[in-house]
């Protein structure tokens, strides 16, 4: 394999929605979704009112990858080899001595195995690896510390409160309802919180269909969100711009399921059509589906028996990890913690923030200092390095994140944003990830912070 990639030699090109071609305001999204899950217990589940109170400090243990034990209500981060670099029990720290009385002197987390192997859900454990469902980590920090004030056990009978309320506000049909808090707000002022492409994205997608690349749009989103947010990003002719937009997609099993399990549908007025299709024939809007019937469709439309596809994604369990294993395509993961780590924010990112309204609302949290959930935390550190101490405290060595190991694992490189290549020419030869060169490697435009300190540390 060549130690460059670029997009020129790739026959399809496939995009993510969420968090990858829409970029998000992300205070003010997890603002939003944290009220939308908190308002759910409140009000349907008789939960402490309290919960809906937070001070901008709050936010700063909103932060991703974290893992959340539904058997104690403890949240960890790991490092790359499954040890606990850093714990919660609820929102309150763990000690290294309460990690080491808790995981063993080694500090292993039992689930380890099972999660970094298959990155499948759980009943034991909840992954947060993207910004949809983040805020529910600090929502069930804050749910744990509440049970705990109470004296009541914390089991993980809690979660299926909380698992109700991301269903509430997220379920296929919420958007058309106007059911929950989340899909009326973002209908109402898309604005506030999508963040619009600019010319460059725009002619970098004409310009792959232009030099015949097949262009995909893969989402989970909703055939309703997904117009929304592409009509508001992209503008009103953005079907023009893919040859298959496939929503409800439902990954990571698009990629790991048969298709026989999970067939295309076709949709009529965002309502799916109850019989499945038996292949997938010709380009155009689709609903759910399969990646074996979707390489058909594209070997078909490109002339070739075995067609180069990169799909950009910002999930290592929906996106990076399936489509590598399983499509065996070459994956680019949106990282927007890189900007929180030196990166220079793209200019598109730059004007887009100049622009949005000066909510008063919105200035109120900035003054006083909300956290970005891309940023740096105070209580959970890098994404990317952290520091383990051993049992004594003596003993200290930088250790990748567990995060971090994934993305050089599963991605062939890592951007913060679409808006830091649309620039580039479509021959562009970017570094690719490998194990044989320095874990700085892969990253465009330069690696984060933290992982050039551990660099020089080391040599």
């Amino acid at each position: 394999m060549s130690e460059y990639f670029s997009l020129s030699d790739s026959d399809v090109i496939g995009f993510d929605l969420d968090h990858t071609l829409c970029r998000y305001h992300l205070k003010e999204t997890s603002r939003l979704i944290y009220e939308s899950f908190a308002r759910y217990l409140v009000e349907h589940k008789g939960y402490d009112k309290d919960l809906l109170n937070l001070t901008p400090a709050t936010w700063d243990f909103c932060f991703k990858g974290l893992v959340v034990d539904l058997e104690d209500g403890n949240l960890v981060k790991l490092a790359e080899d499954g040890t606990v670099l850093r714990a919660t029990h609820g929102s309150n720290d763990l000690s290294t001595e309460d990690i080491i009385k808790h995981y063993g002197p080694k500090r292993e987390w039992k689930h380890f195995n099972s999660l970094n192997t298959s990155f499948t859900r759980s009943a034991k454990y909840y992954f947060y690896d993207n910004y949809f469902d983040l805020p529910g980590a600090l929502l069930c920090g804050r749910v744990v510390d509440m049970l705990r004030k109470r004296g009541n056990e914390v089991n993980s009978d809690f979660w299926k409160d909380m698992v109700a309320a991301i269903d509430h506000n997220y379920n296929t049909s919420a958007f058309k309802e106007d059911a929950g808090t989340y899909f009326p707000s973002v209908k109402r002022d898309p604005g506030r919180y999508l963040q619009p492409c600019s010319d460059s994205v725009k002619a970098w997608l004409r310009s792959m269909k232009t030099a015949g690349k097949v262009l995909l749009l893969i989402t989970s989103s909703h055939s309703d969100y997904c117009r929304l947010i592409c009509e508001h990003i992209l503008g009103k002719d953005y079907e023009e711009l893919f040859d298959v937009i496939i929503t409800n997609a439902l990954k990571p099993g698009f990629f790991s399921l048969v298709p026989q399990q999970r067939p295309f549908r076709t949709l009529v007025n965002d309502v799916e059509e109850s019989e499945g299709l038996p292949s997938l024939d010709k380009p155009g809007w689709y609903s759910q589906g399969n990646w074996p019937h979707l390489h058909k469709l594209v070997k078909t439309m490109t002339g070739k028996p075995e067609p180069k596809v990169v799909y950009f994604g910002d999930s290592m369990r929906s996106d990076m990890f399936p489509a590598s294993s399983f499509g065996k395509w070459e994956t680019v993961m949106i990282v927007e913690e890189m900007e929180g780590e030196g990166v220079p924010k793209s200019d598109a990112a730059m004007s887009n923030e100049a622009q949005v309204e000066p909510l008063e609302k919105k200035g109120k949290f900035e003054e006083q200092g909300m956290k970005s959930p891309s940023d740096v935390s105070k209580q959970w550190g890098s994404y990317f390095v952290d520091v383990h101490r051993s049992g004594g405290g003596d003993e200290e060595s930088q250790k990748l994140t567990w995060c971090c190991h994934s993305i050089h694992k599963y991605s062939t490189m890592a951007i913060p944003s679409v808006e830091h290549i649309a620039d580039l020419p479509l021959d562009y030869k970017f570094p690719r990830f490998s194990p044989d060169k320095p874990c700085t490697t892969g990253y465009y435009p330069r690696p984060p912070d933290s992982l050039l300190k551990r660099c020089e540390s080391l040599s």
